[in-house]
Protein backbone atom coordinates (compact mmCIF):
# COMPACT_ATOMS: atom_id res chain seq x y z
CA UNK A 1 0.00 0.00 0.00
CA UNK A 2 1.42 3.65 -0.71
CA UNK A 3 1.40 5.54 2.16
CA UNK A 4 1.31 9.29 1.46
CA UNK A 5 1.30 11.57 3.70
CA UNK A 6 -2.62 13.07 5.32
CA UNK A 7 -2.08 16.62 4.68
CA UNK A 8 -4.77 19.24 6.39
CA UNK A 9 -4.19 23.27 5.11
CA UNK A 10 -6.00 25.88 6.78
CA UNK A 11 -5.63 28.92 8.68
CA UNK A 12 -6.41 29.61 12.36
CA UNK A 13 -9.26 31.52 13.03
CA UNK A 14 -10.04 33.56 15.85
CA UNK A 15 -12.29 30.62 17.80
CA UNK A 16 -8.71 29.19 18.05
CA UNK A 17 -7.17 31.70 20.35
CA UNK A 18 -6.15 30.91 23.81
CA UNK A 19 -5.75 33.57 26.90
CA UNK A 20 -2.82 34.43 25.70
CA UNK A 21 -3.64 35.62 22.05
CA UNK A 22 -2.67 32.46 20.22
CA UNK A 23 -4.19 29.23 19.00
CA UNK A 24 -5.48 27.27 21.90
CA UNK A 25 -3.50 23.46 22.66
CA UNK A 26 -6.39 21.98 22.87
CA UNK A 27 -7.71 23.22 19.05
CA UNK A 28 -4.40 21.90 17.92
CA UNK A 29 -4.42 18.25 19.74
CA UNK A 30 -8.31 18.47 17.85
CA UNK A 31 -6.50 18.97 14.28
CA UNK A 32 -3.96 16.37 15.38
CA UNK A 33 -6.69 13.82 16.63
CA UNK A 34 -8.79 14.92 13.04
CA UNK A 35 -5.91 14.06 10.81
CA UNK A 36 -4.66 10.98 12.66
CA UNK A 37 -8.28 9.73 12.18
CA UNK A 38 -8.39 10.55 8.24
CA UNK A 39 -4.93 9.03 7.85
CA UNK A 40 -5.71 5.77 10.00
CA UNK A 41 -9.18 5.10 8.85
CA UNK A 42 -7.54 5.58 5.02
CA UNK A 43 -4.88 3.13 5.75
CA UNK A 44 -6.86 0.87 7.45
CA UNK A 45 -10.18 0.77 5.04
CA UNK A 46 -12.25 0.92 8.37
CA UNK A 47 -13.39 3.03 11.15
CA UNK A 48 -10.72 3.91 13.98
CA UNK A 49 -10.85 5.14 16.93
CA UNK A 50 -7.80 6.83 18.97
CA UNK A 51 -6.19 4.21 21.77
CA UNK A 52 -3.06 6.34 22.78
CA UNK A 53 -1.63 9.88 22.14
CA UNK A 54 1.95 10.26 23.84
CA UNK A 55 4.59 12.38 23.69
CA UNK A 56 2.97 15.55 22.80
CA UNK A 57 5.00 18.64 22.30
CA UNK A 58 4.78 22.28 21.37
CA UNK A 59 7.99 23.65 20.16
CA UNK A 60 6.47 27.06 19.71
CA UNK A 61 3.30 28.86 19.84
CA UNK A 62 0.85 29.06 16.72
CA UNK A 63 -0.67 32.77 15.46
CA UNK A 64 -3.73 33.25 15.05
CA UNK A 65 -4.26 33.99 11.36
CA UNK A 66 -1.59 31.84 9.95
CA UNK A 67 -1.50 29.13 7.71
CA UNK A 68 -1.62 25.74 9.60
CA UNK A 69 -0.48 22.32 8.01
CA UNK A 70 -0.97 19.09 10.24
CA UNK A 71 0.95 15.87 8.38
CA UNK A 72 0.06 12.75 9.57
CA UNK A 73 1.60 9.52 8.48
CA UNK A 74 1.67 5.85 9.73
CA UNK A 75 4.98 4.35 10.79
CA UNK A 76 4.17 1.00 12.27
CA UNK A 77 1.54 -0.97 12.34
CA UNK A 78 0.52 -3.87 14.54
CA UNK A 79 -2.44 -6.51 13.87
CA UNK A 80 -5.02 -3.83 14.13
CA UNK A 81 -3.06 -0.93 15.56
CA UNK A 82 -1.86 1.75 13.29
CA UNK A 83 1.49 4.39 14.82
CA UNK A 84 0.79 7.71 13.13
CA UNK A 85 3.42 10.28 13.37
CA UNK A 86 1.97 13.72 13.10
CA UNK A 87 3.79 16.60 12.81
CA UNK A 88 1.99 20.55 12.56
CA UNK A 89 3.24 23.37 11.02
CA UNK A 90 2.31 27.16 10.81
CA UNK A 91 3.49 29.93 8.79
CA UNK A 92 2.62 33.76 8.34
CA UNK A 93 0.50 33.96 5.09
CA UNK A 94 3.08 36.68 3.77
CA UNK A 95 6.37 33.94 4.26
CA UNK A 96 6.57 30.98 1.93
CA UNK A 97 8.35 28.73 4.98
CA UNK A 98 6.53 26.77 7.28
CA UNK A 99 8.27 26.37 10.72
CA UNK A 100 7.18 23.22 12.83
CA UNK A 101 5.37 23.91 15.77
CA UNK A 102 4.05 20.16 16.98
CA UNK A 103 4.77 16.69 16.84
CA UNK A 104 3.10 13.72 18.62
CA UNK A 105 2.75 10.28 17.95
CA UNK A 106 -0.86 8.73 18.20
CA UNK A 107 -1.85 5.41 18.22
CA UNK A 108 -5.40 4.05 16.70
CA UNK A 109 -7.28 0.71 16.52
CA UNK A 110 -9.12 -0.33 13.32
CA UNK A 111 -12.90 -1.59 14.68
CA UNK A 112 -16.13 -2.91 13.20
CA UNK A 113 -19.35 -1.14 14.51
CA UNK A 114 -19.51 -3.41 17.35
CA UNK A 115 -16.07 -1.92 18.72
CA UNK A 116 -14.66 -5.65 18.30
CA UNK A 117 -10.58 -5.17 16.51
CA UNK A 118 -9.89 -5.83 13.02
CA UNK A 119 -6.78 -6.57 11.09
CA UNK A 120 -5.38 -3.60 9.46
CA UNK A 121 -2.26 -3.82 6.17
CA UNK A 122 1.04 -4.04 7.20
CA UNK A 123 2.78 -1.62 6.74
CA UNK A 124 6.36 -2.40 5.57
CA UNK A 125 9.34 0.54 5.71
CA UNK A 126 11.29 0.41 2.72
CA UNK A 127 13.52 4.11 2.98
CA UNK A 128 15.74 4.49 5.23
CA UNK A 129 13.96 7.32 7.22
CA UNK A 130 10.69 4.88 7.01
CA UNK A 131 12.58 2.24 8.73
CA UNK A 132 13.80 4.76 11.24
CA UNK A 133 10.72 5.72 12.00
CA UNK A 134 9.55 2.36 12.64
CA UNK A 135 12.57 1.94 15.18
CA UNK A 136 11.11 5.20 16.86
CA UNK A 137 7.65 3.72 17.09
CA UNK A 138 8.41 0.52 18.60
CA UNK A 139 10.88 2.33 21.56
CA UNK A 140 8.14 4.40 22.52
CA UNK A 141 5.98 1.18 22.34
CA UNK A 142 8.59 -0.28 25.28
CA UNK A 143 8.57 2.74 27.05
CA UNK A 144 4.94 3.42 26.82
CA UNK A 145 4.83 -0.30 28.66
CA UNK A 146 7.28 0.99 31.18
CA UNK A 147 5.15 4.34 31.84
CA UNK A 148 1.91 1.72 32.28
CA UNK A 149 3.45 -0.25 34.83
CA UNK A 150 4.47 2.50 36.73
CA UNK A 151 0.80 3.70 36.76
CA UNK A 152 -0.86 0.64 37.57
CA UNK A 153 -0.76 1.23 41.39
CA UNK A 154 -2.48 4.77 40.60
CA UNK A 155 -5.14 4.02 38.31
Amino acid sequence: MDNKPVTFQFISEPSDVNYGGNVHGGSVMKWIDQAGYACATTWSGNYSVTVYVGGIRFYEPIKIGEIVKVEAQVIYTGSSSMHISINVFSRNLKQPIFDKKTHCIIVFVAVDENGKKLPVPKWIPETNEEKQQEIYAKRLMELRTQIEDEMKPFL
